[in-house]
């Protein structure tokens, strides 16, 4: 089993800053990719983020709507992974959820493929 635990959300003003951070632990051997979704009440969760690896080296994707704002990474010492999220924008407010993929895959946006979830963090941006 794998856990994973968000951190760093809260409240910041439109074009402030926030990183979260998502430390994974348990079976964490065979992780090829860990994103990032997020989600707002009465809509679907939608892809933000992710970076995914192989014996060839890491990639990252992003969404439209975040890149160039956004910035995913990861620290495998600390089996955790961030999301540096800079210029936020109201449209930015969400619960973002951490996400880890246990097989290779060539698309990471799909959030079906993530098979453990953390629990979520409150990201809100006041405009």
């Amino acid at each position: 089993q794998v856990q994973l635990v968000e951190s760093g959300g809260g409240l910041v003003q439109a074009g402030g800053s926030l990183r979260l951070s998502c430390a994974a632990s348990g079976r964490t051997f065979s992780v090829y990719a860990m994103g990032w979704f997020r989600q707002v009440p009465g809509k679907e969760r939608e892809f933000v983020a992710a970076i995914t690896w192989s014996g060839s080296g890491s990639n990252t994707a992003y969404a439209d709507s975040v890149k160039g704002r956004f910035t995913i990474s990861r620290d495998n010492a600390k089996n955790t992974v961030y999301l540096q999220m800079n210029s936020l924008k109201s449209e930015d407010t969400a619960v973002y959820y951490c996400a880890l993929r246990s097989f290779w895959a060539p698309n990471p946006t799909l959030q079906d493929e993530y098979a453990y979830w953390g629990q979520g963090t409150q990201v809100t941006v006041s405009s």
